[in-house]
């Protein structure tokens, strides 16, 4: 099982840099702030999808769910690099639907305001960063024993002992 989960743990000479972060985050957010306005446009200002609203619905939140996975797998062993990127990409989102408010109207009465967007992003991605951070220390005390070590004295007198 421990070769199911090697690709996991990250290399020693593989850190993410601060370039990477940021990259990741600037790309997330770019493409959640095109999906987004996508499905704007698809939901209000195209009426002939309107009889499949529920299809395009699905199909925007689907795009939307992948895309904001996007700094969470690209940093899935490395919790603060995952949350630093992801709330980079994400107040780039808010931003953006506080300025999409401006153009459409009635879209804080309709869906939410851009703090609350802001904060449930904030949670999603807190957890997500938790999570990985758990499923870490738990896969190192799994490899690692949690019990202290014997003193010097005794691990050499149980070595004669043998």
């Amino acid at each position: 099982m421990r070769e199911h989960l090697k690709h996991l743990e990250p290399s020693p000479g593989s850190q993410p840099t601060a370039g990477s972060v940021l990259r990741t985050g600037i790309y997330c957010g770019a493409f959640l702030v095109l999906a987004m306005l996508g499905a704007l446009v698809a939901a209000d200002r195209i009426p002939s999808l309107e009889k499949y609203a529920f299809e395009r619905n699905a199909a925007c939140y689907t795009l939307f769910v992948l895309l904001m996975l996007a700094p969470v797998l690209r940093f899935l062993t490395r919790p603060i690099q995952m949350f630093a990127s992801a709330m980079i990409g994400w107040l780039m989102f808010a931003a953006a639907y506080d300025l999409a408010g401006f153009y459409f109207r009635d879209l804080f009465q309709v869906l939410r305001t851009p703090l609350q967007a802001l904060v449930e992003g904030t949670v999603v991605y807190g957890f997500f960063a938790v999570a990985s951070w758990v499923c870490g220390m738990l896969l190192h005390a799994r490899k690692h024993p949690v019990a202290p070590g014997r003193n010097a004295a005794a691990r050499e007198a149980a070595r004669h002992n043998r």
